[in-house]
């Protein structure tokens, strides 16, 4: 729909226009989405039978809403897209800050302009994305910022006293007059600023300082916040909160594979780095990563574990594996298991660690992270190493057996393909185990999923893993333990 040509208050009138509150709008629209089978909240994955239809029952109730949810679950997305909801121009009076209704002026200058111009009076129209409002909430929020003040410059300027209301400044909220306003993460608001927030909630509008004005705002208030902030930062008072009508709780996808599909809807890859290769298990192990750290004792489950940190470990594993295709000179490149550890940055950067993960460290914690995903991947493609009874005939022996002679393999990050398939070759029965367990691999993915094996022997014990500036070295167990009494001996002295 293009701009109406409508440009003053008398065209308007015989146009047949009506004016309706936001909260009506946004109603009709969805009611009409909703008949036509539109999907209203294009992006949002995982939440078509919890969040989404709670969001929508909210909205046809004309309800003022909170989202509580953990870090990264959208609920800041979804405010935006609500916008969506609104007709796509609306006519304000012309010059208007406060967006007025033609119809039904709110503002001093809005009333007077009428009086003035009567019919001929000028006619704007705005579009539905500059009626969306939003602010983060922070300690040093006032409620000027909010709601408005005098403003001494104006008074001034119109040389007029105090005690007009053609003095004031609105603040944000009056400004979103006719729109959605956004506050993110209201916890963080002080107290005192949540109680200034009671009338608009409950009456529709604002008082400021000692002035009779009375605004009748009409918008659409949205609410984001943690429930962490509850007993961390900050609170929500009680009566703040009894007058959000709908509350809506979001949550982290329930699947491996929608974290998989929201990871690659988010990820922000360049045109050559989405000519890399990905392999299904490294991807993978990248989910699980996430996945284990919302379970791990070392983590601070009432932070959260945001989706960002799969979507900057995707971004991250990209990266290495482009580096090194520039860095050998060749024409592609394969993301491999090293290039997991390559996503620490992401996983260190994305998680809180309670007491016990401080004492092993950001970074060790991430180690184990990893580790936990691969044991899980392994247990998905290959028999349990540590089920393999002793009457059978075990089929890692010979691999395992191989390092028991004191060989040791080191796959360095930068090793081109052809070096890096030649050094897993190496090993006798490796490659024999990764065409048994799965006879239907695509040759190219044969190295990786050798140095995958390697991985999880060493995740159960059955070989050592030591993690190197430059790569990965394994070895047998034994040889491992002693570089660690070494070390330790060396620490000593």
């Amino acid at each position: 729909m293009s701009k109406p040509s409508i440009t003053t208050l008398a065209e308007l009138k015989r146009s047949g226009y009506i004016s309706k509150s936001v909260k009506q709008e946004m109603r009709d629209n969805l009611l009409l989405a909703l008949s036509n089978k539109n999907h209203q909240f294009e992006g949002i994955q995982g939440y078509e039978d919890t969040v989404i239809p709670q969001l929508e029952n909210a909205i046809l109730s004309k309800h003022n809403i909170l989202f509580l949810g953990l870090r990264g679950q959208a609920k800041t997305r979804m405010a935006r897209l609500m916008t969506q909801l609104l007709d796509e121009y609306i006519p304000i009076v012309a010059g208007s800050d406060l967006q007025d209704d033609p119809f039904e002026p709110l503002s001093r200058f809005a009333h007077d302009l009428i009086l003035e111009k009567g019919e001929d009076t000028p006619i704007d129209w705005i579009h539905r994305s500059e009626r969306y409002s939003e602010k983060l909430a922070t300690p040093d929020v006032s409620v000027a910022d909010l709601i408005g003040d005098i403003d001494p410059i104006k008074a001034a300027n119109l040389k007029l006293t105090f005690a007009d209301e053609r003095v004031i400044h609105f603040g944000m909220i009056p400004r979103a007059h006719r729109g959605i306003f956004v506050i993110n993460e209201l916890p963080d608001l002080q107290a005192r600023i949540q109680v200034a927030l009671f009338n608009m909630l409950q009456e529709g509008d604002i008082q400021i300082r000692g002035f009779k004005l009375r605004l009748p705002l009409d918008v659409q208030f949205v609410f984001t916040a943690n429930p962490e902030d509850y007993t961390n930062r900050g609170s929500i008072i009680t009566p703040l909160k009894d007058r959000i009508e709908s509350q809506i709780l979001t949550h982290y996808p329930k699947t491996l594979e929608l974290s998989k599909k929201i990871t690659l809807q988010e990820a922000n890859l360049t045109k050559e780095q989405s000519s890399l290769i990905t392999p299904t298990i490294v991807h993978n192990l990248l989910e699980r990563v996430a996945i284990e750290a919302r379970a791990s004792d070392y983590v601070d489950q009432k932070s959260g574990v945001s989706a960002r940190l799969t979507i900057s470990a995707f971004e991250l594993l990209h990266s290495s594996a482009e580096r090194r295709r520039i860095f050998n000179n060749e024409n592609t490149s394969i993301a491999r298991i090293s290039d997991v550890f390559a996503t620490i940055p992401a996983i260190t950067g994305k998680i809180e660690l309670v007491y016990e993960g401080e004492l092993e460290g950001m970074s060790n914690v991430a180690y184990f992270l990893i580790g936990q995903a691969i044991r899980k991947e392994f247990e998905e493609h290959f028999q349990d190493p540590s089920k393999v009874k002793k009457e059978e005939e075990n089929p890692y022996e010979e691999t395992i057996n191989w390092f028991n002679q004191g060989n040791v393999l080191d796959i360095e990050q930068d090793l081109s393909n052809t070096a890096y398939s030649a050094n897993l070759e190496s090993i006798p029965g490796l490659s024999k185990l990764v065409k048994h367990y799965i006879p239907t691999i695509n040759p190219t993915e044969i190295p990786l999923m050798m140095e995958f094996m390697l991985h999880g022997l060493a995740e159960f014990s059955q070989l050592s893993k030591m993690k190197l500036d430059t790569g990965i070295k394994f070895q047998d167990i034994m040889g491992g333990i002693n570089l660690d009494m070494d070390f330790n001996e060396d620490e000593l002295e």
